[in-house]
Formats: structure tokens, C-alpha cells, sequence
């Protein structure tokens, strides 16, 4: 699969964009575009949705073309599952990636010990999500709770919203968010 670096690196230049007016349409800092196109900072999930929708497009468009070199299978193994957005402490692996037409977006979610989604983050879909291990602090608006193995979560992605591992080993998430906006 090819670097998401490259690959936001043309897309900013088929638009005709540059670093700061990118940052700008994004709120994401032109240092941290600059670091991400060149394959040293591995985007959050909600970053790279930022920037790609500044860009004029979605997370499903973005990896399109891996989507299209992959035969549809109803059934996805663990290996299967695509990483698609990476950071030091938290991984965000797609479940369906090539499904056609594909209504919403299925994530495994792993976060280390301390892992924190970084700054509350809003998006225009809807978000659900069941804690698999670990304790998770959910943020939703002014809304704060510890999710344990077996709690879940479902709100309006509009709302601000944030998620850190409060547990002392990995914690893992189970979620989807529709429709696939980012």
C-alpha cells in the first residue's frame, strides 16, 4: 500500500493548494501537514478526516484505489483488516474497506497505556462504539465517562468528542461511524 504521505501530497497538488492554505481550510497546523506528507507523524483518524475533507474529499475516496484492487469478500480475516491511520499509541484498523458502496465505517480501535485521541475533535456523522478490553474515558460534549469491556457509546459526531486509555495495559474498541464522512 502506498505511503498516506505521497498520497496527500498529490492530492494537495492536484488541487492546487499549498501547505498553509491547506492548514487553514483543515484547523490542523501546516508543520503537522508538512510532517504527515512526508511519512514522519502518522495521522489520528480524525487529523487525517480534517485535511481530506479540506481537500474535498473522504477517507473511503482516499483509499479508493486499494479498495479497488481488493476482491469483495464478505468476510474479512484479522489480517485483512486495513491500518488506516496509525499515531505512536493508537491504531485505527477498517473492517470492510472494500465492501461496495459502503455505508459506514467499521473500525478496530487499540489504544496503549495513556493513549489519548489528542483534542476534542467534532465531524458531521454518527458515532457508536462498544469497549472489547481495557477502560476507556469517553469526552462527548461536556459529557465524561469511563467505559469498561461490554459499555458503548453512540452520539452525534457534530459534538466534540475524545477518547483516552485509562486502563494500565491496551485497551481495545469496537466502532463504526456513518455515514463514512472521513
Amino acid at each position: 500500500m502506498p505511503k498516506i504521505g505521497s498520497k496527500l501530497r498529490e492530492l494537495r497538488r492536484r488541487r492546487d493548494l499549498g501547505l498553509r492554505e491547506l492548514a487553514i481550510r483543515s484547523g490542523i497546523s501546516h508543520s503537522t501537514i508538512s510532517l504527515l506528507e512526508r511519512d514522519k507523524m502518522s495521522p489520528s483518524i480524525d487529523t487525517l478526516g480534517a485535511v481530506l475533507d479540506a481537500l474535498g474529499t473522504t477517507l473511503t475516496g482516499f483509499f479508493s484505489d486499494l479498495q479497488s484492487s481488493l476482491p469483495y469478500t464478505p468476510f474479512y480475516a484479522a489480517a485483512d483488516l486495513v491500518e488506516i491511520g496509525r499515531v505512536e499509541t493508537i491504531s485505527y484498523r477498517v473492517i470492510g474497506l472494500n465492501h461496495p458502496n459502503r455505508q459506514l465505517l467499521m473500525l478496530q480501535e487499540r489504544y496503549a497505556v495513556g493513549a489519548d485521541s489528542g483534542r476534542e475533535f467534532a465531524h458531521a456523522a454518527q458515532e457508536a462504539g462498544m469497549v472489547i478490553s481495557g477502560a476507556v474515558e469517553v469526552t462527548v460534549g461536556d459529557q465524561k465517562k469511563v467505559l469498561r469491556p461490554g459499555d458503548g457509546y453512540y452520539f452525534d459526531s457534530r459534538l466534540p468528542h475524545r477518547f483516552r486509555n485509562v486502563y494500565d495495559r491496551e485497551s481495545e474498541i469496537l466502532s463504526a461511524i456513518a455515514p463514512p464522512t472521513y
